[in-house]
């Protein structure tokens, strides 16, 4: 994520270097596009990071799932079930 940063901060510098003339619609559109792109930036690394908690908590809940499965079922393999054993179904209404 880091290279996005520097690469939109090495674009803001090369419109700071240009001088651009911010009552242009040209220098006005190259300035709002820079700002956009550092929001976006932002907006990714908020993500990233939102995700990264989220597999971790899934991990974590996967953990305590296998945990309680062991405890009710102990060496009971839940895929070795007999397959005479009948489907349930709920008829909606």
């Amino acid at each position: 994520m880091e290279f996005l940063y520097e690469k939109v901060a090495y674009l803001n510098g090369l419109i700071d270097g240009m001088e651009l003339d911010e009552s242009t619609k040209e220098g006005k559109a190259l300035i709002v596009i820079a700002e956009i792109l550092e929001d976006l930036v932002e907006e990714l690394e908020e993500l990233t990071e939102s995700q990264t908690e989220m597999e971790e908590f899934v991990d974590l809940m996967d953990e305590d799932l296998s945990n309680v499965e062991e405890e009710l079922f102990g060496e009971f393999d839940i895929d070795e079930l007999d397959e005479d054993v009948e489907e349930v179904t709920f008829d909606e209404e």
